[in-house]
C-alpha cells in the first residue's frame, strides 16, 4: 500500500464525495457539500486544495478554466490505514484489545457473532 497523507475529518468528506460520485469538478464538490453542510463554498475549495497539496488528489485540466478532480487513494486503502491508525493509537496495536472492548460496550447479535466466527475461520 502506498503512503496515506493525513486527512482531516472535514477533508474526508471531500473523499468520500470523489469515492461516491467518482470524477468531479470542484463545482460539483461544492454544491454536494454545501447542501449537506453548513460549510461555505470557499471552505470547500479551501479542503479541495489541501488535499491536492497533500496527494490525496489529482487535479487535472480540461479544455476551459475548470479542473477535474479524483482520488489518488482508494477508498478500501483508506479504511485500512484509518483501521490500522486507530488501533495502534488506541489500542497500542492490539487487535484482541479492540474487539474485547467493542464486544463489551456494544449488543452484538447472534447474526453478527456468527459472521465474525465465518470471516475468522476463512483468515485460518
Amino acid at each position: 500500500m502506498k503512503a496515506i497523507p493525513q486527512i482531516s475529518e472535514s477533508e474526508l468528506e471531500v473523499m468520500k464525495i470523489l469515492w461516491e460520485v467518482g470524477d468531479s469538478t470542484s463545482a460539483n464538490i461544492v454544491e454536494v457539500l454545501t447542501n449537506r453542510t453548513d460549510w461555505k463554498d470557499k471552505t470547500v475549495y479551501t479542503l479541495i486544495n489541501r488535499l491536492v497539496a497533500k496527494g490525496a488528489i489529482k487535479a487535472e485540466k480540461t479544455d476551459g478554466k475548470a479542473y477535474i478532480y479524483s482520488p489518488s487513494i482508494s477508498e478500501i486503502d483508506y479504511q485500512e490505514f484509518a483501521n490500522n491508525s486507530f488501533i495502534q493509537k488506541v489500542y497500542n496495536g492490539s487487535v484482541k484489545m479492540m474487539l474485547t472492548s467493542f464486544v463489551k460496550e456494544h449488543k452484538i447479535t447472534k447474526e453478527d457473532i456468527d459472521n465474525l466466527k465465518r470471516i475468522l475461520d476463512e483468515e485460518d
